[in-house]
């Protein structure tokens, strides 16, 4: 099928970027797995290097006390032009190869109109987009002389998002002068489909936690203490079947007081949004629609809090039960939240959940993760969203409409950093597997998302008063 927009233009995404692409997919950037980090040290450089073969003047690795973050800066010829920041990562979400098909996960491949391999979506192919976006939007200034961008490009590149930005605060806070800007924009996000043009406006702020419940000092031969003993397993399945309510809400105490009701322009746009649950019931691999009652699928995702348990342990994994009453059970627990709630205060609202339900003869244990993030919503009248919306809409060859995200991003904590407002662009679609088997990027969304942010450069230098080079394609 042909991309919306593309008919009649030049193609911005020629095989050598492909093959770049790939053989940065290639490498196990897992950031969760001690003995790949030599590998995300050098996916580290490979993109400084990257940024360096394309003209940007500063490309740099950045240490932490884990991994290595990447920095490249391009001033604008014109001092008083708009200063844009990039956000994106490197690293990636570990992969079992056991349960890839299509090719092993780092071993990317090219079948039907897509990339595959760990990365090349989410979040590899939309850093290259932004390069190879630079690169365009040079090249289109180029008959005027112009030997630098509309505005300054800005980017931050880190290495440990998908372990939760461990260092991201310390990075903020070690470099304020090269991270400031008047935008920010995070490119870890997804689309809809490529025949919807959309603008994500909102991204879900996050909450995670593991809960552990103990009902004995050791396993116990279920011959020996069956039906009197305490079994952690049942009993973590009784707390965990209090989380929500018969309608699909979420128990917590007060979770709800703070859920916003969605910007106006977002309402009008789910009115109306052309959502077929068949089709993305086949692009997730889900068997069925679920959640809160009285709302949309779209709703869900973008509009709506959301509480998942994300792993479940009890007795032992590595051989047969061999008979025992497990003596510990654990869960893993992942909370969306929507403005404007505060991540700090749903922790406190989980731990007064638990409390609630804890019951003699057991021992419970919830350890919060110190990484939780805020909601963010990028604020409506802002120039820099309609130029994001205008760039879009002229990629598309249609207008864009606003759009959530259904996960979660930094966003709230580079807002405050930088004291500048969040836009949001992603490539990914629903049917590219992040942090699934045979994860794969479609080249056409890369393509489009070429060709939008080659068109934002110029919007948003026009956006703010200064005369931008010749439109992208």
């Amino acid at each position: 099928m042909t991309a919306p927009g593309s008919a009649a233009r030049p193609d911005p995404l020629g095989p050598e970027a492909v093959e770049d692409l790939a053989r940065w997919v290639a490498m196990a950037t897992v950031s969760s797995d001690p003995e790949r980090a030599a590998e995300v040290r050098r996916s580290a450089h490979w993109l400084t290097a990257a940024m360096r073969r394309l003209g940007v003047p500063r490309a740099e690795v950045w240490e932490t006390q884990g991994l290595p973050a990447v920095y490249g800066c391009w001033p604008a010829a014109d001092p008083a032009a708009p200063v844009l920041l990039v956000y994106s990562h490197h690293d990636v979400h570990a992969a079992d190869p056991r349960e890839w098909r299509v090719t092993p996960p780092f071993q990317p491949v090219r079948r039907g109109g897509r990339l595959y391999g760990r990365g090349a979506s989410d979040a590899k192919g939309q850093v290259m987009c932004h390069l190879w976006a630079l690169r365009a939007h040079l090249a289109a200034g180029a008959g005027s002389g112009r030997a630098a961008p509309a505005v300054t490009v800005k980017y931050l590149i880190e290495g440990e998002e998908e372990i939760g930005s461990v260092h991201l605060a310390d990075l903020l806070a070690e470099h304020p002068g090269e991270l400031g800007a008047d935008v920010v924009m995070v490119s870890d996000t997804m689309l809809w489909a490529l025949d919807r043009p959309a603008v994500c406006t909102t991204v879900r702020g996050s909450v995670t936690a593991t809960l552990t419940v103990r009902g004995a000092d050791r396993g116990i031969h279920s011959g020996a203490v069956s039906g009197a003993a305490s079994n952690a397993a049942t009993e973590l399945a009784r707390v965990l079947g209090g989380l929500h309510d018969d309608s699909g809400r979420i128990t917590l105490p007060g979770f709800y007081d703070a859920v916003a009701d969605p910007a106006p322009a977002l309402r009008e746009s789910l009115a109306d949004f052309p959502f077929d649950t068949a089709a993305w019931l086949e692009q997730t691999g889900t068997f069925a629609a679920q959640g809160e009652a009285g709302f949309t699928v779209p709703e869900r995702l973008w509009t709506r809090p959301a509480a998942e348990v994300a792993r479940l342990t009890a007795g032992r994994t590595d051989m047969p039960s061999l008979g025992l009453v497990p003596p510990e059970a654990g869960a893993d627990l992942l909370l969306r939240l929507v403005p404007d709630q505060r991540a700090d205060r749903v922790a406190e609202q989980l731990r007064a959940w638990l409390d609630a339900r804890r019951r003699p003869g057991y021992r419970y244990l919830l350890d919060v993760s110190p990484t939780i993030s805020d909601p963010y919503r990028t604020p409506s009248d802002h120039p820099a969203l309609a130029a994001l919306t205008r760039a879009v809409g002229h990629a598309y060859g249609a207008p864009a409409r606003p759009i959530g995200n259904g996960g979660a991003a930094p966003a709230a904590q580079l807002a405050r950093a930088c004291d500048a407002p969040v836009l949001f662009f992603g490539t990914g679609l629903p049917g590219d597997r992040w942090h699934g088997p045979d994860e794969g990027v479609d080249l056409a969304a890369l393509r489009l998302g070429i060709r939008a942010l080659t068109r934002f450069l110029g919007e948003l230098a026009r956006s703010s008063g200064n005369s931008p080079a010749p439109p992208g394609p």
